[in-house]
């Protein structure tokens, strides 16, 4: 393959494969992405653009075109224990440009990416084309096969990169080694509305034996309701009115519109699930985003983190592909690069999981306000670790992919 240009086939359409997708067709690599759906309109998909995911764009050149996007900002993220409200987190003392988190419908981000990438002629958007498995040749990957509008059909590539998400098919199919961990909470999203007068923050409210993060979304509030692992089966069968009831014990502003949940249909479960593939790659694969490692809502830093995994792929794999001397030991690279961060924040997830929301879901337990949450409310100057924890993450990364 030496001295000839490499081609990439991407599977998934979300954060992960569109920023990989847009950022090596830009680096002047062909790149495929496939994603199954006919669309991006997906409810309740991660939705906040954290500021290192600003920061990239910026560093694109498409700042102020993407956040001509409607969208909802949030410079402070705050809790409330009893009805009573802690500051957690103050990005507004980032050293970035843009110091807040941007609230924005997942389908519009993926749609910006896919106009962007059409811009650069080695950009290829499959829509409805769903990879089935992969091609292997000689112990390599060499392609995959896939199902699309017109039938059955194989992409051969000289990089298949799986991001197709937390159920991810081409992780399944690749036998690569996977260690998981428990998760103590499941969570159901829905939506109830958001009037003119509200003056409520985007801020998770615990109460006895329940946690509810209701996020303003301009129009509407998106909800997560946290219960305990597997107890979606539990809540279903106390009926929707004790449902409706719980929700406004918990957000006491909402009780006059709970009526709004007509029925269970309007409520998803996301089954909670924080796993890691132990290696990521085998010659001529390679896993990013969900399907290299699930992580938990907490923080809601799953999208961000695809995005820097997609920018790390991009900035290590660009000059080999395009000289045509892609190695298993560069896709190694962006595994040792991406790695520390994706542990270092599993790790962060997991305490938050077993000390603070594990207690809090507890109904036998005694409410009390941790200490930590106390100290942080109390003292402004300590806002700043979170934020920056939360907003641009224990490794950002930065674009370094040259535009060809």
């Amino acid at each position: 393959m030496s001295g000839n240009a490499q081609k990439v086939c991407i599977v998934g359409g979300g954060p992960a494969g569109m920023m990989a997708g847009f950022l090596l067709a830009r680096a002047g690599i062909e790149a495929t992405v496939l994603e199954k759906h006919a669309d991006f309109l997906r409810d309740f998909r991660g939705d906040t653009i954290h500021p290192s995911t600003l920061q990239v764009m910026e560093e694109l050149g498409l700042g102020e075109t993407f956040l001509a996007l409607p969208h909802r900002r949030v410079e402070t993220l705050s809790g409330v224990v009893d009805g009573r409200s802690f500051r957690i987190a103050d990005f507004r003392h980032l050293p970035v440009r843009h110091r807040f988190i941007a609230m924005m419908p997942q389908w519009d981000f993926l749609n910006f990416l896919a106009t962007e990438g059409r811009r650069h002629p080695k950009f290829m958007l499959r829509m409805s084309t769903e990879a089935t498995g992969l091609v292997e040749r000689d112990g390599r990957v060499d392609g995959v096969r896939a199902r699309g509008p017109e039938g059955e059909t194989t992409v051969e590539a000289d990089l298949v990169i799986a991001a197709d998400g937390r159920h991810s098919v081409l992780r399944g199919a690749s036998d690569l080694p996977r260690k998981s961990f428990g998760a103590p909470m499941d969570v159901l999203w829905f939506r109830l509305s958001r009037r003119p007068d509200d003056r409520e923050e985007t801020a998770g409210r615990f109460g006895r034996g329940g946690i509810l993060v209701a996020i303003d979304r301009g129009e509407h509030w998106q909800c997560a309701f946290v219960v305990p692992k597997g107890g979606e089966a539990a809540l279903r069968a106390r009926g929707l009115p004790a449902f409706r009831e719980a929700v406004a014990a918990l957000a006491p502003y909402l009780a006059d519109r709970v009526d709004e949940i007509a029925s269970f249909e309007a409520v998803k479960l996301l089954t909670v699930a924080v796993d890691r593939l132990t290696r990521w790659h085998r010659p001529g694969l390679l896993c990013i985003g969900d399907a290299a490692h699930a992580m938990s809502p907490v923080g809601g830093v799953g999208v961000n983190l695809a995005v820097q995994d997609a920018v790390a792929a991009a900035n290590l794999l660009a000059a080999p592909l395009r000289e045509g001397r892609l190695t298993d030991g560069d896709l190694a690279r962006v595994q040792a690069r991406r790695m520390p961060a994706v542990r270092a924040t599993q790790r962060l997830q997991r305490m938050m999981q077993d000390r603070v929301i594990a207690g809090a879901l507890d109904a036998t337990a005694p409410l009390k306000p941790p200490l930590a949450l106390r100290l942080l409310d109390r003292v402004p100057l300590l806002q700043r670790l979170p934020a920056r924890i939360v907003g641009l993450g224990f490794r950002p990364e930065h674009v370094a992919a040259p535009a060809a």
